[in-house]
């Protein structure tokens, strides 16, 4: 595994970041800062850090809440904007290219409008501009359980592979690593019509839809794509979480958008 893990202190909160560093061959090409999606947490870009080392130097982050970061009091879009920030600061990073997916993906694009100078290009996995999901399937996971197998049947069976990165167990018991009622007011934080946000940049974007997505739709996937300048579509076999769903197409075209920079 190439990453190495990280933690940084930002309004409170220490957050928690994987970090490959730079290689001979990465030292003149722009990172990687990868945005994961709610109930997940970086490590689930290992693999495209895996396919893209030594060429680029991937970061993945813990965002607020999540994985090994800090819970925090606040999940509104400017907080989690202002970690990112932070973040790039303390890594002197003149300019990133960031991906996304799903919340990620918004937190990406909105980044970019308010801090373009510091965003080489996008790739937004699997999140429109336009946000009106729940999920409130997830307060059921709220607490400790004796058992993984029992905080597992609280979680729709079809999530649990995401969350694998997720489970946690102590002395007493497992649990997931964020806080699911913190994950419910992030997500009522994130809902809204992002349009203005989406329109605000115009670096090289790069828009991934799952064919079997139920989060995105074709036609505003399709949208984004023709509204902004320099943004590009394509579709790959996969839901939602493309890069866990089929990594092997997603880390080819990630690479590729990104030696064509």
């Amino acid at each position: 595994m190439n990453f190495q893990r990280h933690t940084f202190h930002h309004a409170g909160l220490a957050l928690s970041y994987l970090d490959t560093g730079y290689s001979p061959a990465s030292v003149n090409r722009p990172p990687l800062l990868c945005l994961h999606a709610h109930l997940m947490q970086g490590a689930t870009y290992t693999g495209l850090a895996d396919a893209l080392s030594p060429d680029y130097r991937v970061i993945a982050l813990d965002q607020r809440g999540h994985g090994d970061s800090s819970h925090a009091a606040s999940y509104t879009r400017e907080d989690y904007l202002g970690d990112i920030e932070a973040l790039i600061v303390i890594l002197d990073l003149p300019q990133a290219v960031l991906l996304g997916n799903s919340l990620g993906g918004v937190n990406a694009y909105q980044f970019a409008a308010r801090y373009p100078a510091r965003v080489r290009a996008l790739i937004i996995e699997d999140i429109g501009a336009v946000i009106a999901d729940d999920i409130s399937f997830i307060l059921p996971s709220q607490g400790v359980f004796a058992t993984r197998e029992e905080l597992e049947a609280k979680i729709d069976a079809r999530f649990v592979p995401y969350l694998n990165d997720s489970f946690r167990h102590s002395d007493a018991g497992w649990h997931l690593a964020f806080d699911p009622q913190d994950m419910v007011q992030s997500q009522e934080n994130l809902v809204g019509d992002h349009w203005a946000d989406w329109l605000a940049s115009d670096c090289r974007a790069l828009i991934l839809r799952g064919r079997e997505s139920r989060v995105t739709s074709p036609e505003q996937m399709e949208e984004m794509a023709e509204r902004r300048p320099h943004a590009h579509l394509l579709i790959l076999d996969g839901g939602h979480a493309l890069h866990a769903d089929n990594p092997g197409a997603f880390n080819e075209v990630v690479r590729s958008f990104l030696d064509n920079l």
